[in-house]
């Protein structure tokens, strides 16, 4: 659990690094649209690896992301800092996760992942209730489900069509 009443101070380079995306958390507009592009444009990579490979990737960045939101909210003496995008990032990641990446499959997952990212349709919602990293993080990563899901539906009623 979070310790809110500790005084702020400033984070670790490396724990900032991660839960920012790499800077993209700074983003003036819309820092959790700036972390989604981050995980939309490291994901493009991820393609050549082998499924069991992303899988390995999707739990490292989370529980990773876990840690670091957890570090930099406890250092900031905020619940979930706006500038932590890790979250965004795998949740992206766990939407694009074994599916096909092509300029569809991104757009459409990225818009998807936004637009469920703001809407939280249940659980996720009540997943940011948990403390610490977890409460930052499980929000995201269930919406990331989601949009694994819709995409999957899509693809398969355009196979359909």
């Amino acid at each position: 659990m979070a310790d809110l009443t500790a005084p702020p101070s400033r984070p670790g380079l490396v724990p900032a690094l991660i839960a920012t995306g790499l800077g993209s958390g700074y983003s003036p507009l819309a820092p959790g649209t700036a972390g989604s592009a981050l995980g939309l444009l490291l994901w493009w990579p991820m393609q050549t690896l082998g499924l069991r490979l992303q899988v390995v990737a999707v739990l490292v960045v989370s529980l990773v992301g876990v840690a670091a939101a957890e570090h930099v909210a406890l250092r900031l003496g905020i619940e979930d800092p706006g500038i932590v995008v890790i979250d965004e990032v795998a949740g992206m990641w766990l939407t694009l996760l074994a599916l096909p990446l092509t300029p569809w499959t991104a757009t459409a997952g990225f818009l998807v992942f936004r637009a469920l990212d703001v809407w939280k349709p249940f659980p996720a919602r009540r997943l940011e209730l948990l403390h610490g990293g977890w409460g930052i993080m499980a929000d995201d990563l269930m919406v990331g489900v989601y949009g694994n899901l819709v995409l999957r539906g899509a693809l398969w009623l355009w196979a359909r069509w």
